[in-house]
């Protein structure tokens, strides 16, 4: 049996278009635009009259499950996507890691049993690469041909996840052979070890010494490193979660040379400050993620280049860990606070709110930063990331006349606080819909466990960019 749904009478905005249409979904696919469109008795109607719609968000950027300085995260697949699906992203990318030594495809295999049969969304996977070596690098292309074209590698945690030089040519040779991408979290790493074994003789351990010992240089330093290594390899690069000037001040010369690097950022460094540190006690360990907050002055930089388009998403690195029990763990030692915060319910809507309705952004570039941008970095464009004949019916319809606040006593993370509590927000979804189905209105829940499914991404597409 066909299953149909007719949304009528809604302004679609998309990353490229502006336009006033009826959306025919029939079996989670569009269809259908245009107006007047009409549908059998029986089949879901929507009336968008008044609304915006959008295509459904994409956060490309999370960690469920995750077992992480001695802990796990607290949002799993099921609660982790439940939120998302509420806050209006209707996929996700996690990533998988591996153990130094575990075979890739066994870390996916993992990866896979924490996520089936219970997303709410859609999901895919990135590999973080704590190692690059013979094995790796043999293990490569059977991954990215079984719909994994992207990897992570880590400048900083030393000692742990840190890989050097050499390690980051060789997996962006081998990426761009494969036609994969690269990302890395740009920090010096034997700059932050530096400093920490600095604080830590000083006995300087509560949680203020955190962002001074992740300095804003330690990001650009890393920043510059890899776009240097990337052009000599030859290789596209992305950067994740940008949190400051002196790293986007890095991203903007290669592209103004020509070089093909992308970066997101995050809306923690679009809208809290480093102030949040020093003025909280040990409850500063809310905020404690690596890059950390920043100086409040890099907040306009980084809208701005949202705005120019030298950052081409907004992800949210959605690590979440109770301040009870979890982020207690680091009381006496910063550097035992689990690194993390909340997000992947927060985004689409504060973006909204401190994006569009503050007149940062444009409609359309809203679409691009919580969907379109990510959807074509990493492979699944234009089945997501846009409203068009075949695209998947991934939408979230704002009505902008909602109004609501973030905090704890309303979010849907498995967390014990907001890291974004009494931000107002102007426009709200009313309905979130995930290949054809509602699995948000009103902020409630109303999807299946196991309702995402699985997705295969196509290679990078370099071409994509170069233009």
């Amino acid at each position: 049996m066909t299953n149909k749904m007719l949304i009528k009478n809604g302004t679609i905005f998309t990353a490229a278009d502006s336009f006033s249409a009826d959306i025919l979904v029939e079996d989670g696919k569009i269809v259908r635009l245009g107006l007047g469109l009409e549908t059998g008795s029986g089949d879901t109607v929507l009336d968008a009259a008044g609304m915006e719609i959008y295509p459904g968000g994409i956060d490309a950027h999370t960690h469920f499950a995750l077992p992480f300085m001695g802990t796990v995260s607290a949002d799993d697949f099921e609660t982790g996507t439940r939120a998302a699906a509420c806050g209006g992203t209707t996929t996700i990318v996690d990533f998988v890691i591996p153990a130094k030594g575990q075979k890739l495809a066994a870390a996916v295999a993992a990866w896979h049993e924490k996520a089936a049969g219970k997303t709410a969304v859609d999901y895919a996977f990135h590999i973080a690469l704590p190692e690059v070596n013979a094995q790796v690098l043999a293990e490569l292309p059977a991954v990215v041909a079984d719909g994994i074209s992207s990897f992570k590698c880590f400048m900083a945690y030393k000692g742990a996840l840190m890989i050097d030089d050499d390690q980051l040519l060789q997996i962006l040779r081998a990426a761009k052979e494969h036609s994969a991408l690269v990302s890395v979290h740009a920090e010096n790493g034997d700059m932050l070890t530096h400093l920490m074994k600095r604080f830590a003789a000083e006995g300087k351990t509560g949680p203020e010494y955190h962002v001074l010992a992740h300095p804003a240089e330690a990001e650009g330093e890393a920043a510059h490193r890899a776009i240097l290594l990337a052009a000599f390899a030859g290789a596209p690069l992305h950067i994740v979660h940008l949190s400051c000037d002196e790293a986007l001040r890095e991203v903007a010369a290669a592209k103004l040379r020509g070089q093909l690097v992308l970066a997101e950022t995050c809306p923690q460094y679009l809208l809290l400050s480093e102030d949040l540190y020093r003025k909280n006690g040990f409850e500063a360990a809310k905020w404690v993620m690596s890059p950390p907050l920043r100086a409040a002055a890099n907040q306009d930089k980084l809208w701005a280049g949202l705005r120019d388009g030298f950052l081409q998403s907004v992800a949210t690195d959605h690590c979440s860990f109770n301040f009870k029990g979890q982020k207690e763990m680091g009381k006496g030692d910063f550097m035992k606070i689990p690194n993390g915060i909340p997000g992947v319910g927060d985004r689409v809507n504060l973006l909204y709110t401190c994006g569009v309705r503050a007149g940062r952004l444009t409609r359309n570039q809203f679409a691009a930063v919580i969907a379109a941008g990510a959807a074509k970095i990493f492979g699944m464009y234009p089945e997501k990331g846009t409203v068009a004949v075949g695209s998947d019916a991934d939408l979230v319809i704002f009505d902008p006349a909602r109004k609501g606040e973030v905090s704890v006593r309303t979010t849907r993370h498995n967390v014990d606080y907001s890291a974004f509590e009494g931000q107002r927000l102007d426009g709200l979804p009313a309905f979130v819909i995930s290949r054809g189905k509602v699995v948000a209105k009103y902020g409630e829940f109303t999807g299946e466990k196991g309702h995402g499914r699985y997705l295969k991404r196509k290679k990078f597409d370099a071409a994509e960019w170069c233009h």
